[in-house]
């Protein structure tokens, strides 16, 4: 038992990390099988844009899909077309694009890998560049002695040339040894990307190490507990109007929350220096029990980086490492 609940901690303090993986293995999963079960490469003039296709449209839809799957993208976009202070203030609008570029970043995840993979595997690369188009190749048949070789290049991924086979076996390894070096190279540079990134967000952090894993702590725990609140609270409404229907008497009394108060806890998370909140929803109720509003004129564009994740936010593609 005791080594479960290791095991749970362990899972649980890095879930990102192992979501961010997860979602890799998928989609390193699903390239290697339409690999095998829908790719077919045309072998002629349609190399290069069939290739091109297979290998950019689904990184496409991989890529839309992150932002469609992201709770971040709803809460940026919700309301914002009739909302007059998220119109009008220049400063919540560079937030926006701040947040905008930080979802980005998350959906990039699925569609580099997509691409990556395909790299490494080679075959999408080595359809799409046989063909006389390619000048290295035409370099390589410049120095052939078979006087055909220009025109068969197109069926070499194939196998149906009529190039000599040792030919062929040059030509695919060398097209593959290309398409795994730019394939390793891509997934080396996000690498050291993300490395860097995260170090540098790290390095400006206003909390220390133990405050910023107790206020990730925290902000999952909140995220549970208004989803099972709002569970209870939508059964106990919908309970209440239900029975006023069939019985024909007048509902009683039933506190629920106004929706300017869920504007106020669905506004984009501000850090203060003085005022400590982890979330809008704790400053909120401590704004209650002071007997004020929450003021939706101003907010910090200035957050730090490392505090994204308190915008609230489940899916892995939404969290910053």
């Amino acid at each position: 038992m005791e080594k479960f609940r290791t095991l749970l901690n362990f899972v649980l303090r890095q879930h990102t990390t192992l979501g961010y993986s997860f979602l890799a293995l998928a989609t390193a999963g699903g390239e290697q099988l339409f690999s095998v079960v829908v790719f077919n490469c045309p072998c002629n003039s349609w190399n290069f844009i069939y290739s091109m296709v297979f290998l950019l449209v689904p990184a496409l839809v991989l890529f839309l899909l992150g932002y469609f799957i992201s709770n971040r993208t709803w809460k940026l976009c919700t309301g914002c077309c009739i909302n007059q202070v998220k119109l009008c203030s220049k400063r919540i609008a560079l937030r926006g694009i701040k947040i905008f570029v930080q979802i980005t970043m998350g959906a990039l995840v699925a569609p580099v890998t997509w691409i990556s993979v395909a790299l490494l595997n080679g075959m999408i690369y080595e359809c799409g560049m046989s063909g006389p188009y390619n000048n290295y190749l035409n370099r390589f048949c410049s120095n052939s002695s078979y006087k055909k070789c220009h025109q068969n290049l197109y069926y070499v991924p194939c196998g149906h040339s009529s190039l000599p086979q040792s030919i062929q076996t040059d030509i695919r390894h060398l097209l593959h040894a290309h398409s795994q070096i730019i394939g390793w190279s891509l997934i080396a540079a996000i690498t050291v990307f993300a490395l860097a990134s995260t170090c540098i967000v790290r390095c400006y952090s206003p909390v220390s190490f133990l405050q910023l894993q107790f206020w990730k702590t925290y902000k999952e725990k909140e995220n549970e507990v208004l989803e099972m609140k709002s569970v209870e609270h939508a059964k106990e409404m919908a309970e209440r109007n239900v029975k006023s229907f069939f019985e024909s008497v007048a509902p009683k009394p039933f506190k629920t929350p106004s929706r300017g108060a869920w504007e106020e806890i669905s506004m984009l998370y501000t850090y203060s220096e003085t005022d400590q909140y982890y979330s809008t929803i704790h400053k909120y109720a401590e704004k209650k029990i002071e007997n004020t509003h929450v003021s939706s004129s101003f907010v910090n564009v200035d957050i730090p980086a490392v505090l994204d994740f308190v915008d609230g936010n489940k899916h892995p593609a939404d969290s910053h490492i």
